[in-house]
């Protein structure tokens, strides 16, 4: 039996320049299922991103979705695109092994926290308090290039990481320190400013709820080892819950074991995997 790949539409073109087509998974021209392959709105044209894959229930466990998702590594070749990414639910068991079997490898992941009812107190010592305007601006110009090489790290092409930099900061911070819904704060222990958190207040969140972000947490080089990260997240607790939110999410890049430690230990889980390959 043959498995194809049949569009059910024309290359679609949107107003950002990215690119999409919706296709039928065909086996002997018989539709077992559905593929939307497309373009990375944030990372450009040359990351091509699989947004939905789905073979039917009776169809499953025949090789159908192997076939498939190695097309869709064709016809983004066919693009021009470099790497191929993908982001799973954790919850999506065999979605997760399939691409795992196909060489894709973790880039991130997005995890999340239901938050208590009473704010954590911190350590004795610790206090957070506003980032001024003169410490932003050090921290954004520093922040747009760090946060460039770090998708460059993970195999995206140097402009397109830098065009992402650029595009995630200026969207999400139209009016930099003085943004709706942002939080810029500094964390000192005892008199020394000791880390930086950025949160956002306003992101929608499951159920129907509302779900803080940490967009940036850091402590500085100088003072780690100290637990001022763990003091950082539990600022981010109590900001959130002042705010009323219920939950708190973050996303964290693959490799980073200490923060991965520390996320987990403060009672975060995996929502999302997020994984990507290159097309060589």
């Amino acid at each position: 039996m043959t498995t194809t790949l049949r569009p059910t539409e024309p290359l679609q073109r949107a107003a950002d320049g990215t690119r999409s087509r919706h296709y039928q998974v065909c086996v002997n021209s018989r539709p077992v299922g559905t593929l939307h392959l497309g373009t990375s709105s944030s990372l450009g044209e040359s990351v091509a991103a699989v947004l939905d894959l789905t073979v039917q229930e009776q169809d499953r466990r025949r090789g159908r979705g192997t076939v498939a998702a190695l097309a869709a590594e064709e016809v983004a070749r066919g693009w021009g695109c470099r790497v191929i990414e993908a982001n799973i639910p954790a919850s999506a068991v065999s979605a997760l092994r399939l691409a795992e079997a196909l060489a894709y490898r973790p880039r991130n992941r997005g995890m999340r926290k239901r938050l208590a009812d009473t704010p954590p107190a911190l350590p004795a010592g610790s206090l957070a308090r506003p980032m001024t305007p003169a410490e932003y601006t050090r921290w954004r110009t520093g922040r747009e290039e760090s946060y460039a090489r770090e998708w460059m790290a993970r195999g995206v092409p140097e402009e397109a990481a830098r065009a992402k930099s650029r595009h995630d900061h200026e969207t999400l911070l139209p009016k930099g320190l003085a943004t709706q819904d942002m939080e810029f704060s500094v964390v000192e222990h005892e008199g020394a400013a000791v880390g930086v958190l950025w949160l956002c207040l306003a992101r929608p969140g499951e159920d129907g709820g509302k779900e803080a972000f940490v967009y940036y947490v850091e402590s500085d080089p100088a003072h780690r080892g100290r637990g001022h990260g763990r003091t950082l997240m539990l600022v981010a607790e109590r900001q959130a819950a002042a705010a009323g939110r219920d939950t708190l999410g973050l996303n964290v890049f693959a490799g980073n074991g200490p923060a991965e430690g520390l996320y987990t230990s403060l009672g975060y889980g995996t929502t999302l995997h997020g994984l990507q390959k290159p097309l060589l």
